[in-house]
Protein backbone atom coordinates (compact mmCIF):
# COMPACT_ATOMS: atom_id res chain seq x y z
CA UNK A 1 0.00 0.00 0.00
CA UNK A 2 1.45 3.38 -0.69
CA UNK A 3 2.59 5.89 1.26
CA UNK A 4 0.58 8.99 2.44
CA UNK A 5 2.05 11.79 0.30
CA UNK A 6 2.93 14.88 2.76
CA UNK A 7 3.06 18.29 0.86
CA UNK A 8 6.34 20.04 1.19
CA UNK A 9 6.38 23.03 3.44
CA UNK A 10 7.16 26.60 1.82
CA UNK A 11 9.39 28.12 3.82
CA UNK A 12 9.53 31.38 2.22
CA UNK A 13 7.63 33.15 4.44
CA UNK A 14 4.55 36.18 3.69
CA UNK A 15 4.14 38.66 6.31
CA UNK A 16 0.39 40.24 5.92
CA UNK A 17 -0.24 43.58 6.11
CA UNK A 18 -0.02 45.29 9.83
CA UNK A 19 -3.31 46.11 11.47
CA UNK A 20 -4.02 49.41 12.59
CA UNK A 21 -6.85 51.23 14.65
CA UNK A 22 -9.50 51.83 12.69
CA UNK A 23 -9.37 49.04 10.29
CA UNK A 24 -11.97 45.97 9.64
CA UNK A 25 -11.71 43.32 11.55
CA UNK A 26 -13.61 39.97 9.81
CA UNK A 27 -14.90 37.44 11.65
CA UNK A 28 -15.55 33.87 10.97
CA UNK A 29 -16.64 30.74 12.02
CA UNK A 30 -15.47 27.97 10.17
CA UNK A 31 -15.91 25.10 13.11
CA UNK A 32 -18.52 25.05 15.75
CA UNK A 33 -22.16 26.95 15.59
CA UNK A 34 -22.06 30.16 18.15
CA UNK A 35 -24.24 32.17 19.86
CA UNK A 36 -25.56 35.27 18.64
CA UNK A 37 -25.15 37.22 21.73
CA UNK A 38 -20.98 36.09 22.66
CA UNK A 39 -20.73 37.06 18.64
CA UNK A 40 -22.26 40.70 19.97
CA UNK A 41 -20.40 41.12 22.83
CA UNK A 42 -17.06 40.30 21.04
CA UNK A 43 -17.86 42.60 18.38
CA UNK A 44 -18.50 45.06 21.01
CA UNK A 45 -14.86 44.80 22.54
CA UNK A 46 -12.99 44.77 18.88
CA UNK A 47 -14.96 48.32 18.90
CA UNK A 48 -13.76 49.68 22.08
CA UNK A 49 -10.15 48.57 20.66
CA UNK A 50 -10.74 50.72 18.09
CA UNK A 51 -11.42 47.99 15.17
CA UNK A 52 -14.60 47.64 12.93
CA UNK A 53 -15.86 44.62 13.20
CA UNK A 54 -17.57 42.95 10.25
CA UNK A 55 -19.16 39.37 9.70
CA UNK A 56 -21.55 37.52 7.12
CA UNK A 57 -25.01 37.16 8.40
CA UNK A 58 -24.97 33.09 7.44
CA UNK A 59 -22.16 33.13 10.83
CA UNK A 60 -24.95 31.88 12.93
CA UNK A 61 -26.15 29.04 10.96
CA UNK A 62 -26.01 26.04 12.28
CA UNK A 63 -25.77 22.60 10.67
CA UNK A 64 -25.68 19.32 13.31
CA UNK A 65 -23.10 20.90 15.77
CA UNK A 66 -21.04 23.23 13.14
CA UNK A 67 -21.60 26.78 12.35
CA UNK A 68 -23.32 25.61 8.59
CA UNK A 69 -22.34 23.83 5.90
CA UNK A 70 -18.87 23.21 5.03
CA UNK A 71 -19.84 25.16 1.68
CA UNK A 72 -20.84 27.95 3.88
CA UNK A 73 -18.38 27.92 6.00
CA UNK A 74 -15.23 27.54 3.14
CA UNK A 75 -16.95 30.38 1.11
CA UNK A 76 -17.31 32.87 4.38
CA UNK A 77 -13.16 31.91 4.42
CA UNK A 78 -12.53 32.58 1.04
CA UNK A 79 -14.87 35.91 0.88
CA UNK A 80 -12.65 37.43 3.97
CA UNK A 81 -9.45 37.10 2.30
CA UNK A 82 -10.77 38.59 -1.09
CA UNK A 83 -12.37 41.18 0.43
CA UNK A 84 -10.37 44.24 0.09
CA UNK A 85 -11.71 46.45 3.38
CA UNK A 86 -10.59 43.71 5.85
CA UNK A 87 -7.84 43.91 7.62
CA UNK A 88 -7.38 40.70 9.40
CA UNK A 89 -9.24 38.08 10.17
CA UNK A 90 -10.36 36.38 13.60
CA UNK A 91 -12.36 33.21 14.34
CA UNK A 92 -15.23 33.17 16.32
CA UNK A 93 -14.86 30.04 18.28
CA UNK A 94 -13.04 26.60 17.80
CA UNK A 95 -15.31 23.66 18.59
CA UNK A 96 -14.62 20.86 16.26
CA UNK A 97 -14.85 21.30 12.08
CA UNK A 98 -11.88 22.81 10.88
CA UNK A 99 -10.89 19.59 9.68
CA UNK A 100 -13.30 19.42 6.40
CA UNK A 101 -12.47 22.97 5.41
CA UNK A 102 -8.86 21.66 4.44
CA UNK A 103 -9.98 19.96 1.03
CA UNK A 104 -11.79 23.12 0.20
CA UNK A 105 -9.45 25.65 0.90
CA UNK A 106 -7.68 27.79 -2.33
CA UNK A 107 -4.51 27.79 -1.17
CA UNK A 108 -3.32 30.21 -4.35
CA UNK A 109 -5.88 32.42 -3.27
CA UNK A 110 -4.93 32.87 0.25
CA UNK A 111 -1.43 33.69 -0.96
CA UNK A 112 -3.04 36.14 -3.57
CA UNK A 113 -4.49 38.04 -0.48
CA UNK A 114 -2.56 37.64 2.68
CA UNK A 115 -4.15 38.58 5.65
CA UNK A 116 -3.69 38.44 9.50
CA UNK A 117 -5.78 35.11 10.84
CA UNK A 118 -6.07 34.55 14.08
CA UNK A 119 -7.49 31.67 16.35
CA UNK A 120 -6.57 28.41 18.16
CA UNK A 121 -7.73 25.17 19.71
CA UNK A 122 -9.52 23.58 16.34
CA UNK A 123 -8.65 26.37 14.53
CA UNK A 124 -4.68 24.80 14.72
CA UNK A 125 -5.79 22.66 11.84
CA UNK A 126 -6.43 26.13 9.51
CA UNK A 127 -3.05 27.18 10.87
CA UNK A 128 -0.67 25.00 10.29
CA UNK A 129 -2.50 24.55 6.49
CA UNK A 130 -1.66 28.22 5.76
CA UNK A 131 1.66 28.57 7.51
CA UNK A 132 3.07 25.62 5.94
CA UNK A 133 1.63 25.39 2.45
CA UNK A 134 0.59 28.88 1.60
CA UNK A 135 3.79 30.06 3.79
CA UNK A 136 1.99 32.80 5.26
CA UNK A 137 2.30 33.79 8.93
CA UNK A 138 -0.72 33.30 11.11
CA UNK A 139 -1.32 34.08 14.65
CA UNK A 140 -2.56 32.07 17.74
CA UNK A 141 -4.59 34.18 20.25
CA UNK A 142 -7.98 35.14 21.38
CA UNK A 143 -11.29 34.52 19.44
CA UNK A 144 -14.41 36.92 18.71
CA UNK A 145 -17.40 35.07 20.43
CA UNK A 146 -14.74 33.98 23.29
CA UNK A 147 -12.05 35.10 24.50
CA UNK A 148 -12.99 39.13 23.25
CA UNK A 149 -16.47 38.24 25.15
CA UNK A 150 -14.59 38.48 29.02
CA UNK A 151 -13.04 41.67 30.47
CA UNK A 152 -9.47 39.90 31.13
CA UNK A 153 -9.48 37.75 27.88
CA UNK A 154 -7.29 39.91 25.58
CA UNK A 155 -3.58 40.23 26.53
CA UNK A 156 -3.34 43.19 24.31
CA UNK A 157 0.42 44.26 24.49
CA UNK A 158 0.90 41.27 22.71
CA UNK A 159 -2.20 41.66 20.53
CA UNK A 160 -0.56 45.02 19.59
CA UNK A 161 3.07 43.71 19.06
CA UNK A 162 2.25 40.84 17.31
CA UNK A 163 -0.34 42.44 14.93
CA UNK A 164 1.32 45.71 14.58
CA UNK A 165 4.38 45.18 13.02
CA UNK A 166 7.21 44.94 15.90
CA UNK A 167 10.22 43.87 14.93
CA UNK A 168 12.07 42.02 18.16
CA UNK A 169 9.96 41.63 21.13
CA UNK A 170 9.77 39.54 24.20
CA UNK A 171 6.44 37.84 25.71
CA UNK A 172 6.57 39.78 28.89
CA UNK A 173 4.54 38.11 32.15
CA UNK A 174 4.64 34.98 30.39
CA UNK A 175 2.90 32.88 32.86
CA UNK A 176 5.27 29.85 32.02
CA UNK A 177 7.99 27.95 34.52
CA UNK A 178 10.83 25.99 33.38
CA UNK A 179 11.25 22.56 33.09
CA UNK A 180 14.03 22.11 31.46
CA UNK A 181 17.07 24.71 31.25
CA UNK A 182 18.64 25.19 27.90
CA UNK A 183 18.41 27.67 25.07
CA UNK A 184 17.24 27.41 20.99
CA UNK A 185 15.70 28.98 18.43
CA UNK A 186 13.69 27.83 15.62
CA UNK A 187 10.53 29.03 13.51
CA UNK A 188 7.81 29.16 15.88
CA UNK A 189 4.85 26.96 15.28
CA UNK A 190 2.55 24.75 16.65
CA UNK A 191 -1.19 25.27 18.86
CA UNK A 192 -3.38 22.74 20.30
CA UNK A 193 -1.64 19.24 20.90
CA UNK A 194 -4.72 16.65 19.55
CA UNK A 195 -5.07 19.07 16.06
CA UNK A 196 -1.31 18.56 15.70
CA UNK A 197 -1.50 14.78 16.08
CA UNK A 198 -4.96 14.41 13.87
CA UNK A 199 -2.78 15.67 10.85
CA UNK A 200 -0.35 12.81 11.37
CA UNK A 201 -0.63 10.37 8.17
CA UNK A 202 -2.53 12.53 5.94
CA UNK A 203 -1.22 14.62 3.22
CA UNK A 204 -1.00 18.11 5.81
CA UNK A 205 1.16 16.53 8.39
CA UNK A 206 3.00 19.34 10.27
CA UNK A 207 6.52 20.00 9.84
CA UNK A 208 7.90 20.66 12.99
CA UNK A 209 11.98 19.76 12.19
CA UNK A 210 13.91 23.45 13.30
CA UNK A 211 10.72 24.54 15.13
CA UNK A 212 10.10 26.01 19.14
CA UNK A 213 7.07 23.71 19.15
CA UNK A 214 4.02 25.34 21.31
CA UNK A 215 1.82 22.48 22.59
CA UNK A 216 -1.09 23.54 24.70
CA UNK A 217 -4.61 21.82 25.10
CA UNK A 218 -7.66 21.62 27.82
CA UNK A 219 -9.42 18.61 29.78
CA UNK A 220 -7.61 16.22 28.21
CA UNK A 221 -6.58 13.52 30.94
CA UNK A 222 -2.72 13.14 31.69
CA UNK A 223 -2.83 9.47 30.20
CA UNK A 224 -4.30 11.07 26.97
CA UNK A 225 -1.24 13.88 26.84
CA UNK A 226 1.36 11.20 28.01
CA UNK A 227 -0.42 9.46 24.60
CA UNK A 228 0.06 12.04 22.22
CA UNK A 229 2.96 13.36 22.95
CA UNK A 230 4.38 9.43 22.43
CA UNK A 231 3.01 9.25 18.97
CA UNK A 232 4.49 12.20 18.19
CA UNK A 233 7.92 11.32 19.46
CA UNK A 234 7.40 7.81 17.41
CA UNK A 235 6.44 9.62 14.37
CA UNK A 236 9.50 11.10 14.33
CA UNK A 237 7.92 15.15 14.70
CA UNK A 238 10.77 16.03 18.12
CA UNK A 239 13.40 15.56 15.65
CA UNK A 240 15.30 18.55 14.74
CA UNK A 241 12.33 20.56 17.67
CA UNK A 242 14.77 23.76 19.01
CA UNK A 243 12.61 23.82 22.12
CA UNK A 244 8.43 23.23 23.15
CA UNK A 245 6.76 25.68 25.23
CA UNK A 246 2.97 24.02 26.54
CA UNK A 247 0.41 26.06 27.43
CA UNK A 248 -1.71 26.46 30.67
CA UNK A 249 -2.85 23.18 30.22
CA UNK A 250 -6.25 23.37 32.01
CA UNK A 251 -8.07 20.92 33.62
CA UNK A 252 -5.83 18.34 32.48
CA UNK A 253 -6.44 15.79 35.39
CA UNK A 254 -7.48 12.67 36.30
CA UNK A 255 -8.39 13.17 39.49
CA UNK A 256 -7.79 15.29 41.99
CA UNK A 257 -5.85 12.75 44.53
CA UNK A 258 -3.27 11.79 41.49
CA UNK A 259 0.06 11.25 42.74
CA UNK A 260 1.63 12.68 40.22
CA UNK A 261 1.64 16.25 38.03
CA UNK A 262 1.52 16.74 34.69
CA UNK A 263 5.17 17.91 34.46
CA UNK A 264 6.27 14.69 35.60
CA UNK A 265 4.33 13.03 32.27
CA UNK A 266 5.70 15.66 30.36
CA UNK A 267 9.40 14.77 31.27
CA UNK A 268 8.95 11.45 30.91
CA UNK A 269 8.00 11.80 27.60
CA UNK A 270 10.07 14.70 26.43
CA UNK A 271 13.15 14.64 28.97
CA UNK A 272 15.42 13.02 27.12
CA UNK A 273 15.01 15.66 24.08
CA UNK A 274 18.02 17.81 25.24
CA UNK A 275 16.06 20.98 24.35
CA UNK A 276 14.92 23.77 26.64
CA UNK A 277 11.03 22.67 27.57
CA UNK A 278 8.59 25.49 29.60
CA UNK A 279 5.16 25.07 30.56
CA UNK A 280 2.22 27.27 31.88
CA UNK A 281 2.18 29.80 28.37
CA UNK A 282 -0.86 31.80 28.23
CA UNK A 283 -2.04 31.48 24.98
CA UNK A 284 -5.27 29.35 23.86
CA UNK A 285 -7.11 27.56 26.20
CA UNK A 286 -6.31 30.08 28.78
CA UNK A 287 -7.66 31.49 32.09
CA UNK A 288 -7.16 34.89 31.08
CA UNK A 289 -5.29 37.64 28.89
CA UNK A 290 -4.90 35.03 25.89
CA UNK A 291 -1.36 36.09 24.33
CA UNK A 292 -1.08 36.26 20.53
CA UNK A 293 1.70 34.76 19.45
CA UNK A 294 2.75 34.29 15.54
CA UNK A 295 3.52 30.99 13.73
CA UNK A 296 5.77 31.04 11.19
CA UNK A 297 8.57 33.13 12.29
CA UNK A 298 11.78 33.32 14.12
CA UNK A 299 11.97 32.84 17.53
CA UNK A 300 14.35 32.01 20.65
CA UNK A 301 13.64 30.22 24.08
CA UNK A 302 15.73 30.58 26.99
CA UNK A 303 14.66 28.46 30.27
CA UNK A 304 16.60 29.23 33.44
CA UNK A 305 15.47 28.03 36.78
CA UNK A 306 14.80 32.13 37.35
CA UNK A 307 12.55 32.88 34.08
CA UNK A 308 11.20 31.55 30.93
CA UNK A 309 12.24 34.15 27.87
CA UNK A 310 10.26 33.49 24.80
CA UNK A 311 11.58 36.48 22.20
CA UNK A 312 10.58 36.78 18.59
CA UNK A 313 13.34 38.03 16.49
CA UNK A 314 11.63 39.71 13.52
CA UNK A 315 8.26 41.21 12.80
CA UNK A 316 5.54 38.71 11.71
CA UNK A 317 3.69 41.92 9.36
CA UNK A 318 4.53 44.26 6.91
CA UNK A 319 4.02 47.98 7.68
Amino acid sequence: MAGVKVHAPIRERIKPPALRRGDTVGIVAPASNIKREALLAGCESLQRMGFQPFYFDSIIDQDLYFAGSVERRTRELHGMFEREDVRAIVCARGGYGCNYLVPQIDIDKVRRHPKIFVGYSDVTTLMTLLCDEAGLVVFHGPMAAKDFTLDDGVDVASWEAALGGIGFWDVADNGARGLKEGSGDGMFYGGCLPMLVATLGTPHEIQTTGTILLLEDIASKPYQIDRMLMHLKLAGKFDGVQGIVFGEMNDCVQHPQQGYTLEDIVLRVIGDLNIPVAFGLRSGHVARRNITLPIGIRASLEVTAQQVQLRFLESATTA
